[in-house]
């Protein structure tokens, strides 16, 4: 690897370690051939959400129009002044990851530019964009050159996507509202959100949360404790959603704590290493 795209991959690392311990901490549990991947694909997918999500005094239309022709010339030309679009498209190239996952990517990212509600189909198109495609192209890192045993693990992946992505929308519903005023929840007003359309909303993640963990349980060995310890932070942020009221929910933002983590960490690699996830 020349000197410009490792120093372009640490870029994308470091990124990820700012923008998220936890997910940072997954990363480092896979085996370390698949990392730099990761990191790229992660930085890359944060770098668009900042653009819809932060730059207010900007207009973000043009500026994610620039980044997603920038994206696709990186990965024509291989190569971009932008270290963070440089590894990415290094990723792209070196892992084959389909374009037509990008492009579902940047829709989502687009929808957010303009939506501020979704009925249930633009919510499902909404979490294939921004979630499930983007444990596609990690899942295509993990199994590079094995196509078979990829396709038999989306249907779960996706699942898993969609898992973390709507507890995301739960964990996040007040600053999603105040700052960008967006419910993405079809037919629920953040206004009057009910205990009814909390409980509703949970027996969804709970189905898919139970349709991703014989995929997760049917992974290498070398990537599975990373995912199993993402699927188990996950499914404790939704316990805690359980337990809060939805006005709780809606006045602030859940989290796991620091000292949970660690027990989630030695819990799974306990598991993970005696074959019982």
């Amino acid at each position: 690897m020349d000197l410009y795209t490792s120093n372009a991959l640490q870029c994308s690392e470091v990124t990820t370690k700012n923008y998220s311990t936890s997910f940072s901490l997954g990363v480092w549990l896979l085996r370390k051939k698949y990392r730099p991947a990761i990191y790229a694909i992660y930085g890359f997918v944060r770098f668009a959400d900042e653009i819809v999500d932060t730059f207010h005094d900007q207009d973000k239309r043009a500026l994610l129009e620039r980044f997603r022709k920038e994206t696709f010339e990186a990965i024509e030309k291989e190569m971009s002044p932008n270290p963070i679009l440089h590894s990415f498209q290094w990723a792209v190239n070196r892992y084959k990851i389909g374009h037509d996952l990008i492009e579902a990517f940047l829709k989502s990212m687009d929808m957010d530019l303009y939506k501020t509600t979704f009925n249930r189909a633009e919510y499902q198109e909404y979490i294939y964009g921004s979630a499930e495609v983007v444990g596609l192209m990690c899942l295509r890192v993990f199994y590079d050159g094995e196509d078979a045993e990829y396709e038999s693990l989306v249907p779960p992946a996706r699942k898993l996507g969609e898992a973390f992505q709507k507890v995301n929308f739960l964990r996040d519903m007040q600053s999603d509202y105040e700052e960008r005023g967006r419910v993405y929840f079809p037919n629920v007003d953040y206004n009057t959100f009910s205990e009814k359309d909390k409980l509703e909303i949970e027996e969804e993640l709970k189905a898919d949360f139970d349709a991703s963990l014989p995929g997760i349980k049917g992974l290498k060995k070398d990537v599975r404790l990373g995912v199993f310890l993402a699927y188990r932070y996950y499914l404790e942020l939704l316990r805690k959603i359980e337990s809060a009221s939805p006005q709780n929910l809606t006045s602030q933002r859940f989290r796991v704590s620091d000292g949970k983590k660690i027990q989630l960490l030695v819990s799974c690699w306990v598991k993970h290493h005696l074959n019982r996830i």
